[in-house]
């Protein structure tokens, strides 16, 4: 069943489960958050309920009409602001946000400039409408700033904008002239003495205010940021000025308590602005957070861009000699000493990529160092992945004695103690195999100590990977002289492979000897004899090899191969047919050439077989033993000059069925058993 007990789970796996919560949303901090957002409405009931008591009327024109244009102001330079970082940005979600700020603005500029005894000598319609006006116009574009736009949608808006901003300004002209213009409009003319209202629409208003402001506020959860808490805190205020508005008790405590509500809104906006810019000591990037997904997504990736930028700028700070952070200055509009901690961190940024990169070249040339690579290719291989982290490295091997490298030459002596040679612009370092002189490496003089440390370990590594490669040739070119290569391969991946004993192994042998040997030994030279040898094996063992058979044994003039050991191999049997009659053509080959040559007689049979490393501790061979082999000998002893002879169970599992003729059942020495047997002339 399942449980919500986390007592059983681990401090890591609560911490994975639990939602991620920002500083500003976590639960003390949105505890208090809500307490001043909820006291401006609490003070407002007590008013409204105790309207006589505590509700006063406190009439100043003067002042309300200077606090009212000091915070259009303010607010106007933030609209003034925002749309800026909106053209800048190309960010439909900036314009709209803009649009609230200076919607508000023009229409708190109005309601100031109607205010009693300033322009006009009473009260009017558009004193009181001007604000609640403003305030509905500005919550529909904080509405539609809140929605998370497509690409779609953000276009259409950014289309739009000279028309958005050509109608708020015709708008507040219109209303302007006409609640300015005495007897011109009805908007002029002395409002009630409760003031006037907007009839209910302050609810389409309130309720616009409070789904930007939900919507905001999970913005901010997924993108924490201050400006965003910022606007989300404006926005709720906005909400709550609405509702204050409503009262229409003019001059009277709960209708100053909206003015304020607006203050704060607007200035609690300016001042977080302020610390951020005093933060970051520029303004280029002060809504940067409130701007759509995509606007952020296309942000990361230019400062990402920049970041290499600069990093490539350092790179070549010295062929330019330009500082690194002047460019990038000048587009994302830094300061003088902003530039300065920017060059800084991008020169610590490159030194340390520049040493993962080497370090990642250290590594990729220990695995390039392959066990059977040829040396030259080693080499190629390990200069072309050094080049890119290094820069102009060289590599040179030695050549009587003596490392050419460039228009210098150097010997042992050189190099004492294996310390590198120190020139105006690079550091030789020497390579060396069994503790002599191989070659030499060059690289470019490093700016750090641990540049030092890793041009020494690659010298080292490539010392490495330079003896390994000769005593593998080395090896390698003594083994398959004398084995078969797939022993050879065996041997050199893994020597417990040498290991006394063995495993029984379903396989195919082919015995192969000269019928007529020992006749034409007796007339024949030594060297005669070495030479006919030669040449039927030398014809022999590329077709066995060829076919996937491993040589086990040289007797004489006979030889033994296996099929399917110790490398596993699908269709064993056929492929021993198949290489036993391109021997018999090979020999005729040569018999036609050289009359009087012995011809080969090939047996071949398929069964289980012990297969391994036989011998004693201080001398061994690879071989096989058992019925299987013994059966494959006797059958080799049977054929005739020319002929190849399969047993029964060789045949079966050739398909399809080659071309053979039956000898019936033979006794075979040492089987108790007759033993079917065929000559083989052809394969399917």
């Amino acid at each position: 069943m399942p449980t919500n007990d986390l007592s059983s789970t681990s401090p890591q796996e609560r911490t994975r489960s639990e939602p991620y919560l920002p500083p500003a949303t976590q639960p003390v901090r949105a505890v208090v958050w809500v307490i001043h957002l909820a006291l401006p409405m609490l003070g407002l009931w007590l008013l409204l309920a105790n309207h006589d008591d505590l509700n006063i009327e406190w009439h100043d024109n003067l002042s309300h009409f200077w606090l009212i244009i000091a915070v259009a102001g303010i607010n106007l330079v933030l609209g003034a602001m925002i749309g800026q970082a909106s053209a800048r940005r190309a960010d439909a979600r900036l314009l709209l946000v803009s649009l609230v700020f200076l919607s508000s603005a023009g229409f708190f500029l109005m309601h100031g400039l109607a205010t009693p005894r300033i322009i006009l000598a009473k009260g009017t319609y558009g004193f009181d409408l001007s604000q609640p006006i403003g305030l509905l116009v500005a919550s529909v574009f904080a509405a539609v700033s809140a929605l998370p736009l497509n690409e779609r949608a953000a276009q259409a808006v950014l289309r739009s904008q000279v028309w958005l901003r050509g109608g708020l300004v015709a708008l507040l002209v219109v209303w302007g002239v006409a609640s300015l213009v005495p007897g011109l409009t009805a908007l002029s003319s002395p409002a009630p003495p409760r003031g006037a209202g907007l009839g209910g629409f302050e609810l389409v208003g309130v309720a616009l205010y409070a789904v930007a402001t939900a919507m905001m506020f999970q913005l901010h959860r997924r993108r924490p940021a201050a400006m965003l808490v910022s606007l989300v805190t404006a926005y709720a205020l906005l909400t709550e000025a609405m509702i204050a508005g409503m009262s229409r008790h003019n001059w009277h405590l709960s209708w100053w308590l909206w003015h304020v509500l607006l203050t704060m809104a607007f200035v609690f906006v300016a001042y977080s602005a302020h610390l951020q810019f005093r933060r970051e000591g520029t303004g280029a990037g002060l809504f940067d957070s409130v701007a759509l997904s995509a606007t952020v997504r296309k942000i990361r990736a230019e400062y990402e861009d920049a970041l290499e930028e600069l990093v490539g700028h350092i790179r070549r700070r010295a062929e330019t000699k330009v500082p690194a952070a002047t460019r990038l200055a000048g587009k994302f509009g830094l300061t003088e000493g902003q530039a300065a901690v920017l060059d800084r961190a991008g020169a610590a940024l490159a030194n340390e990529r520049e040493l993962s990169e080497r370090l990642a070249a250290l590594v990729d040339t220990g695995n390039q160092a392959r066990v059977g690579l040829p040396e030259r290719e080693l080499l190629t291989r390990a200069l072309d992945r050094v080049r890119q982290a290094y820069g102009d490295v060289r590599i040179t091997l030695v050549s009587e004695g003596r490392v050419a490298m460039g228009s210098r030459e150097y010997g042992p002596g050189d190099f004492p103690g294996n310390r590198p040679v120190l020139l105006d612009r690079a550091v030789v370092h020497p390579l060396t195999v069994k503790g002599q002189l191989a070659g030499a490496l060059e690289v470019p003089v490093g700016r750090t100590p641990q540049d030092e440390a890793l041009a020494a370990t690659l010298a080292s590594q490539l010392s490495l990977s330079l003896e390994n490669a000769r005593l593998y040739r080395e090896l390698s070119t003594l083994f398959r002289q004398y084995m078969s290569p797939d022993v050879a391969n065996s041997l050199l991946a893994d020597p417990r492979t040498a290991a006394l004993g063995g495993e029984l192994v379903e396989l195919t042998a082919l015995f192969a000897d000269l019928k007529g040997f020992t006749s034409f030994s007796e007339r024949a030279t030594p060297a005669e004899i070495v030479e006919m040898l030669n040449r039927y094996h030398t014809a022999a063992v590329p077709i066995i090899l060829g076919n996937g058979g491993t040589i086990v044994q040289f007797v004489g003039d006979a030889l033994l191969a296996l099929f399917n050991a110790p490398a596993p191999q699908p269709g064993h049997a056929a492929a021993a047919a198949k290489a036993a009659l391109a021997m018999q053509e090979a020999a005729e080959e040569i018999c036609a050439g050289t009359p009087g040559y012995p011809r080969f007689r090939i047996g071949i049979n398929t069964g289980l077989a012990l297969v391994g490393n036989i011998g004693s501790p201080e001398l061994r061979g690879f071989n096989a033993m058992g019925d299987c082999v013994n059966v494959a000998a006797r059958l080799e002893g049977v054929a005739e000059p020319g002929t190849v002879v399969i047993g029964q169970s060789t045949l079966d599992q050739i398909t399809p069925r080659p071309r053979v003729r039956s000898l019936g059942e033979l006794a075979l020495k040492g089987k108790e058993k007759p033993v079917h047997a065929y000559v083989l002339s052809g394969l399917s």
